[in-house]
């Protein structure tokens, strides 16, 4: 079974988790009894080294082995540390014997009356004077702890399994709730992407519900689908701009058509005419179309060469200047008298230039003047096209550069638009590694700055 992104990191996280907590909780139970086991062991040496000493003491004061203190001592130890003693002389007779209160404390800890070899362990020690043996000192002592000292260890034990399983139940309920949290953002994105991929174009993604970590991913989607919206905007918006622009000259063709048909009128050469005159309309869609195909083409191939911006604007000035004689607007064109090359193709240039200085003409009110002049600026060559016509508003003016974008319908209409001209200009700007920039306000104009590398083909 193929295991989902939360499951599996859900088992990485328990699986080492877990396993830091048993190993810590381990090492702490074991070394917890082993270091309290130590403790005893040298508790008790110290215990049995008391009794050594009193005996000692004892025999070097009055040659004798026992005394009453020596009696109350070992019944102590039995009582409390769980210590009985043998007292020898060094004719091996019994003197001291406290392995007879190890029943009574047998029974108060639970344990068997009878000894045991496998219950006790038993450790003699010589006691010698002088390099002499004047006696032998027998200790016997529990094998496994009892008494107070098995409920303490107990007890010990017991909180570190305690603290264990719930340590656990909390590594557990961590990582759930970690794993969620991390997965939480995975599954809002992709329930997002199923909502885009059904068309709903509205679909954005919460943000500031994310991670820091997936914020940058929710901010790309969102980014992502605003641009999927706006496209879908405009191609609703140019499929009715287009079905209107062919829509009138297909009317107007077939109502002439049917009316030759039908003998209503006589194809003279006035309607003949005005039957060219929409197919041409027809024409200049479909080749506007073409245009912009090409120039958004990643492949587009550019023929390159060294061009001098004074002959451009004098071509551009000789093309337009009946245009603009005729309509009343002054053309002013400037080039500071000065040569300033750069690398282009010289026909796409050429498109560019007429694309935006036309636009300035077709925008401009008779008695207006547009004009064009060049600037340098760090290592790149400005083409600045400025006109007083009627302005672009604010609102329109981060959409211009969209496909299929118009603003005011009606005016686009009026000169032939059908929105792609600047999508075309931008195009070829950017395979010429240039940059465009638009300031416009209503009602004072617009100014057009197209950049260029400074940069020429040696040799040529």
């Amino acid at each position: 079974m193929k295991l989902t992104l939360r499951s599996r990191i859900l088992i990485y996280l328990l699986v080492v988790s877990l396993s830091a907590i048993f190993i810590t909780s381990f090492t702490i139970f074991f070394g917890v009894e082993n270091q309290f086991t130590d403790y005893l062991k040298k508790n008790r040496e110290e215990r049995i080294g008391t009794i050594k000493k009193e005996v000692l003491q004892q025999y070097d004061e009055t040659g004798e082995l026992t005394n009453e203190q020596l009696n109350n001592m070992m019944h102590q130890h039995a009582m409390t540390e769980n210590l009985y003693y043998k007292l020898y002389d060094s004719n091996g007779d019994l003197l001291i014997d406290s392995t007879s209160l190890r029943s009574m404390m047998g029974m108060m800890n639970g344990m068997q009356s009878t000894m045991d070899p496998n219950d006790y362990r038993s450790v003699s020690n010589q006691l010698k004077r002088d390099n002499q043996v004047i006696g032998t000192l027998t200790v016997f002592y529990p094998e496994s702890l009892v008494g107070e000292d098995f409920i303490f260890l107990k007890s010990i034990k017991q909180n570190i399994l305690l603290a264990l399983l719930v340590t656990v139940i909390l590594s557990i309920l961590f990582s759930l709730l970690f794993t969620n949290r991390l997965t939480s953002g995975f599954k809002k994105l992709i329930n997002a992407i199923a909502e885009l991929r059904n068309h709903q174009w509205r679909t954005r993604v919460p943000v500031n519900e994310l991670t820091d970590e997936m914020r940058p991913l929710g901010d790309a989607f969102n980014q992502l689908a605003e641009s999927l919206a706006k496209e879908e905007t405009l191609r609703k918006q140019f499929t009715a701009n287009f079905a209107h622009e062919l829509r009138t000259p297909l009317a107007t063709l077939r109502s002439h058509i049917e009316a030759f048909q039908d003998g209503i009128w006589e194809p003279d050469s006035k309607r003949l005419e005005q039957c060219h005159e929409e197919l041409m309309r027809l024409v200049r869609l479909v080749n506007e179309l073409e245009k912009l195909i090409a120039a958004e083409n990643p492949q587009i191939r550019l023929d390159k060469t060294n061009l001098e911006t004074g002959k451009l604007l004098s071509f551009i000035k000789e093309q337009f200047n009946p245009m603009f004689m005729k309509k009343g607007v002054e053309l002013e064109v400037d080039n500071n008298g000065e040569q300033h090359w750069f690398l282009g193709d010289r026909d796409k240039i050429i498109q560019i230039l007429t694309n935006i200085v036309n636009n300035a003409l077709q925008y401009s009110p008779q008695g207006q003047r547009v004009s064009i002049f060049i600037e340098e600026k760090a290592n790149k060559i400005a083409f600045i096209v400025k006109d007083e016509g009627e302005g672009i508003s604010e609102d329109d003016l981060p959409f211009l550069f969209e496909r299929f974008y118009r603003g005011d319908k009606s005016r686009d209409r009026k000169t032939g638009g059908v929105g792609i001209g600047l999508s075309i200009v931008k195009a070829l700007v950017e395979a010429h590694q240039g940059e465009i920039k638009i300031k416009s306000q209503l009602n004072v104009g617009t100014t057009v700055e197209v950049q260029f590398p400074k940069k020429i083909r040696q040799g040529h």
